[in-house]
């Protein structure tokens, strides 16, 4: 059977424009024009001779760490940026899910906007017609089908452009990390529907960080490694390897991992853990947690912002926090370097190894995303009076402190 989808050789470069001498200020900007300050550019292979084909009806995981090249594969796929060398030979319409809003028009409604989709992936009026009441009902936005787009959050958003690229019918459906956006309820809804769709003979590739979902619903999985293929196989062996990969991210006994480096122009420098005080990569059940973020920015942070989301060895999120939930904000002026603090009284996470993903950003704005920054390994500690340590498959954290009572009739 001939490959839906063929990869030749293709590789994609960025040239990166760099000015010796920062200048911050106006002041220093408008001088600058009468300087000869000196300026260099610098090649970034992005992707260099990656090469496979995925045949019909196939799902193909996408997996690899932070900046491994991931999107900017799909993004070659779906022709949203052409490749540098070898080419793409695509026997079938691709309908893309890249981030929110990709393929939208602000100023349209909803209704308008399944259309405008729809004609993009070269659908005609009746064909959109047949399945416009099964993305309306899927998307759940029904009540402002003829609002503006603009108008819709950013999870009504999501819903709609999911529900348009799935129900449209494309041979070849690309998804990047953008599900992790919606809510729970709403990805286990998607995931379900990726699994019709595969099943409906229609070919999946399926970038992810969750990797029990890739299992799931993918037979076959592709590891990039520094913008390399390394591994094209099933999703157990690949989704193995990549754990062996990730394992080395280890924080280490001295709790502390350096970032970027101190020219580097992304904001994170390093990151320290500290259990009950003291810097340490192992935590224990019900200790006393700190996770100091070290930054420094070229602008100025009005509201720093620092998440974290701890993920177990399935790569299944179990906390995820940022201090915008818990405070306006951590500053009263603004700041350009230093180190913001997560801090909880004890650690109700299991034992175990878990992998944890950093945003940070300034308001509501990311500036620098880190997924499986580090690694930290929390031991078994007994934590109540009886010594006993609740059943951990029937919890996914536990409870340190709970009042119990006895009324006696």
């Amino acid at each position: 059977m001939e490959p839906i989808l063929e990869i030749q050789g293709v590789s994609k470069k960025f040239n990166i424009s760099r000015q010796a001498e920062p200048y911050l200020s106006l002041r220093s900007k408008l001088s600058s024009i009468f300087k000869t300050g000196r300026s260099y550019n610098e090649d970034f292979w992005a992707l260099q001779d990656i090469s496979f084909s995925v045949s019909p009806g196939e799902s193909i995981g996408i997996i690899g760490k932070n900046g491994a090249g991931k999107s900017t594969l799909l993004k070659i796929l779906s022709k949203i940026t052409p490749p540098t060398q070898g080419r793409i030979v695509c026997r079938g319409r691709i309908a893309s899910l890249l981030e929110v809003g990709t393929g939208f028009h602000p100023e349209l409604t909803g209704r308008e906007n399944v259309y405008l989709n729809g004609s993009i992936l070269g659908m005609r009026k009746k064909e959109i017609d047949a399945s416009f009441d099964e993305i309306v009902d899927f998307a759940g936005t029904e009540k402002f089908l003829d609002t503006p787009l603009k108008h819709y959050s950013s999870g009504m958003q999501l819903r709609l452009a999911f529900a348009v690229a799935a129900f449209l019918e494309p041979e070849i459906l690309v998804i990047d990390e953008v599900l992790a956006v919606g809510d729970a309820e709403f990805q286990k809804k998607c995931l379900h529907k990726m699994e019709d769709v595969s099943k409906s003979g229609r070919t999946i590739l399926f970038v992810s960080h969750n990797l029990a979902a890739v299992k799931n619903l993918c037979s076959k999985s592709i590891l990039l490694q520094n913008g390399k293929l390394k591994t094209f196989s099933s999703s157990e062996e690949v989704v193995d390897q990549y754990m062996n990969l990730i394992e080395n991210n280890n924080i280490g006994v001295n709790g502390v991992m350096q970032l970027n480096s101190a020219d580097s122009e992304k904001p994170l420098r390093k990151v320290e853990v500290l259990c009950d005080g003291r810097n340490s990569g192992t935590a224990y059940m019900g200790c006393s947690l700190e996770v100091r973020v070290h930054f420094k920015s070229t602008q100025n942070l009005e509201a720093p912002v620092l998440g974290l989301i701890f993920k177990d060895s399935q790569h299944t999120p179990m906390l995820g926090v940022n201090n915008k939930h818990y405070v306006t904000s951590i500053t009263t002026k603004s700041v350009k370097e230093g180190y913001i603090s997560m801090m909880v009284p004890y650690l109700t996470l299991f034992e175990g190894i878990y992998q944890v993903d950093i945003h940070f950003g300034n308001g509501f704005r990311d500036l620098e995303v880190i997924r499986d920054c580090f690694q930290i390994t929390v031991e078994p500690m007994s934590f109540s009076s009886s010594g006993e340590i609740p059943d951990k498959k029937l919890n996914r954290f536990f409870i340190k402190d709970i009042k119990w009572g006895l009324t006696a009739k």
